[in-house]
């Protein structure tokens, strides 16, 4: 499943473009909520949902085989 993203949580920051190392944001502008372009693209990487400042803007459903390389986002840096 590629990412979705709360359009009331997001405000355009693009730190989830920058991150995602497939692409699947590709044509997204800086201060828009950000475009999944090729949701089909997305590694489930959990990159945009780590990079992501807006606790709970990008959520991301990760399949069950791709489970034991998930990280979840703590308060720990």
């Amino acid at each position: 499943m590629p990412p979705t993203i709360d359009r009331d949580k997001c405000n355009g920051c693009s730190k989830c473009v920058d991150a995602c190392q497939c692409d699947v944001f590709f044509g997204s502008e800086v201060g828009e909520v950000p475009v999944i372009t090729y949701p089909d693209e997305c590694w489930h990487c959990n990159a945009c949902v780590l990079a992501c400042p807006h606790e709970g803007a990008i959520k991301l459903r990760i399949a069950l085989p791709l489970m034991i390389l998930f990280r979840e986002k703590t308060g720990v840096e």
